[in-house]
Parts: C-alpha cells; structure tokens; sequence
C-alpha cells in the first residue's frame, strides 16, 4: 500500500501513547465513586478507543442521562497526575519527527477530550510535531470519530494542507469507520487496544513502526 499521502492523521490512545493505566484507573474509580460494580481490568480496557460518552451505554448498559453523570465523573478524576500515566510507544517519536520534517501536514484526530489530548502531547513534546489538534469537545457535540476526523479535515483545508490523499492511523475499529465516513483509509497498529477482528475495517495493517514508517513514507 505504499504511496504518496499528502497528510495524516493520527489518534492518541493506543497509537501514539499507552494510555491504558491511566483510562482504565480513572474507570476504576468512577464506577466506585457512582456506587457501581467496578468491571474487571480486562473489561475496561475495552473503554480505551471509543467515545466513553457511548462506551459507557454500550459496556455498563447506563441511560443517556447515567453516561453523561459518569462521563463528568470521569472527567474531573482524570486530571493532572493521573491523566499523565502514560508513556509513548518506542518509536513513535521519532516516527512522527520524520514525517514532520518530511513537511506532511498531521493532524491528532482522538476522542480524547482536545484540551487533554493537548496537554498529553505537549507534555511528551510532541504537539510541535502537529499542524492542527482535534478531540472531543467539552460539550461532547463533537464525540464520534467521524465528527472528529470531520473537524480535522477542516482544520486543515483551512490552513492551506492538501487534502488530495489523506490517511488514517489508529488502532480500533472506530478509528478507520469514522475515517470511512469521509472517504479517507485507515492503517491499524497491531500494538494497541484493537482485537485482531477489528482489522477487517483497515486498509491496512502493521505490527511494528518500522513498517508504519514504510507505508507513510516510503
């Protein structure tokens, strides 16, 4: 599948970063702080990827009203030192240095709330890297992956990138449906969060950085 992709995007959580721990404590401690049954690990870690506004109806069976409590809950848990808990896959960095100096205009596309996915990046000094930042709005009127990959694209016709080949890069299924949504193919990281069923939804998929690199840049 190697070509010429005149911009990428990328999400956050299980692409760029390990940020598992940090989602699924934060998890942990919402259910418990809810009055609710805390699912096991191995339950949460299904969490890490989807709008937890619409993870939290499907997994937890929560009413509009219950996911958005827990949503709030959630999100003044996981602040400052606990959003922090996570560490950038090997590689990853240097991965997205090259692509930069290759002067290929990336966006971050996450549903990670955007200040938070923010504030991760610049913490690993990596926003420089990027040309513009999407996430979830605080008001989650921006919360699917095809909204947010929409917004992205926006943001980046609006400062002049070529919008001719663009290319996704995640690790779940969302990632590369909401893609879809607007015509743009998704490869897949083998080292994320997504099951090996979800990479029928790809265009591709790679297992290490070295042979995302190949596919990105040639």
């Amino acid at each position: 599948m190697t070509r010429t992709w005149s911009a990428i995007l990328f999400d956050l959580d299980g692409t760029i970063t390990d940020s598992a721990p940090a989602i699924t404590n934060s998890l942990a401690r919402t259910f418990a702080l809810l009055g609710r049954p805390v699912p096991p690990a191995s339950e949460l870690l299904a969490y890490v990827g989807p709008p937890l506004l619409a993870a939290f109806r499907e997994y937890a069976g929560m009413t509009p009203d219950e996911a958005l409590e827990a949503l709030a809950v959630y999100r003044a848990d996981y602040q400052g030192e606990h959003m922090l808990d996570t560490a950038v896959y090997p590689g990853v960095a240097g991965l997205l240095e090259r692509i930069h100096e290759a002067k290929i205009p990336m966006a971050l596309a996450t549903s990670k709330p955007e200040h938070a996915a923010i504030a991760i990046l610049e913490h690993f000094d990596l926003a420089r890297y990027f040309t513009v930042m999407v996430g979830a709005s605080d008001t989650e009127t921006r919360s699917s992956k095809a909204d947010i990959v929409e917004e992205a694209l926006t943001r980046l016709g609006a400062v002049g990138a070529n919008l001719a080949a663009p290319v996704m890069v995640g690790d779940r299924s969302y990632d590369a449906e909401g893609a879809a949504a607007h015509g743009v193919p998704t490869i897949l990281v083998e080292w994320g969060y997504g099951s090996p069923a979800e990479a029928a939804a790809a265009t591709a998929t790679v297992y290490s950085v070295d042979q995302l690199a190949k596919l990105l840049l040639g």
